[in-house]
């Protein structure tokens, strides 16, 4: 049997191992998001019989949410001139809001979701799937980073309209008309509404 030489047979695996690797971490992706999806659904099911599942859905649903990253686009240029403070406070204000909310409308949990792709590029990732909300079907996309070995989401796009997107015109605008310290309270009255209403 003849047997490739070395030098060729390292070329092989130098020019396939990076293509399988990116393989597998789609597999990765993958994984997590279809785990996550299972997750959140059976834990939305039981709050009915369970009132505890609401908070362990709310965690699910948020627990692997990077809200600095999601509110660092959102207020763009307006982040980076915010103290180490300044951003801890807005960070958590706002996924605050975010956690508050995510249980207000519990029938999108329950939409039937296929996933129809995954792309891997470095340590960032999108996740496309299609969603089957009352008879209608809606085309959403999923961004994610890598961060301490972990995946996390940080902008969901809904038949191309990103979340991220739809914070930054309001955030951005608000900021430009009335300055940061105004937003922030404003976002602070706004979490101790949705929290008295969660």
């Amino acid at each position: 049997m003849n047997r490739l030489p070395k030098s060729l047979l390292l070329l092989v695996l130098f020019v396939l191992s990076p293509a399988a690797r990116a393989q597998d971490v789609a597999l990765e992706v993958r994984a997590f998001m279809e785990g996550r999806d299972r997750a959140i659904k059976e834990a939305v099911r039981g709050i009915n019989q369970n009132p505890a599942s609401r908070e362990k859905a709310r965690a699910l649903i948020n627990d692997r949410i990077d809200f600095e990253e999601m509110g660092r686009l959102s207020l763009g240029a307006h982040f980076e001139g915010l103290t180490e403070a300044q951003r801890r406070d807005f960070v958590e204000t706002f996924g605050g809001i975010v956690r508050a909310q995510s249980l207000s409308d519990l029938s999108v949990y329950n939409a039937v979701v296929r996933f129809d792709s995954v792309g891997v590029t470095g340590n960032k990732a999108y996740v496309l799937t299609a969603a089957r909300v009352d008879n209608t079907t809606l085309k959403v996309e999923y961004l994610l980073h890598r961060r301490e070995n972990l995946w996390w989401l940080y902008d969901i796009i809904i038949d191309d309209v990103g979340t991220v997107e739809g914070y930054s015109v309001s955030f951005q605008s608000f900021i430009r008309k009335r300055g940061f310290d105004q937003f922030m309270t404003s976002l602070r009255k706004k979490l101790a509404r949705e929290k008295s209403a969660s």
